[in-house]
């Protein structure tokens, strides 16, 4: 049976979420001002790459929501 994350690996989701998020937003910054497409279309991917590590460590924690107690024990 699959245990419910404890807080330090929600935690380190949490994080991990943020810095995700934080490449995307610096990703799409290059995009905006590069001049290269060559540049634009790597940073393009990479902004495709890191949204679906934020998708899955989403998934990761509604998986967690769903096998957690809702009762503090």
């Amino acid at each position: 049976m699959i245990q419910p994350m404890t807080a330090k690996e929600l935690e380190y989701i949490a994080d991990s979420m943020s810095n995700e998020d934080l490449l995307m937003k610096q990703c799409a910054a290059v995009v905006s001002i590069a001049t290269s497409p060559a540049i634009r279309d790597c940073c393009t991917q990479m902004i495709q790459q890191h949204q679906q590590h934020y998708d899955s460590l989403m998934h990761a924690i509604q998986h967690h929501q769903q096998i957690a107690p809702t009762q503090p024990q």
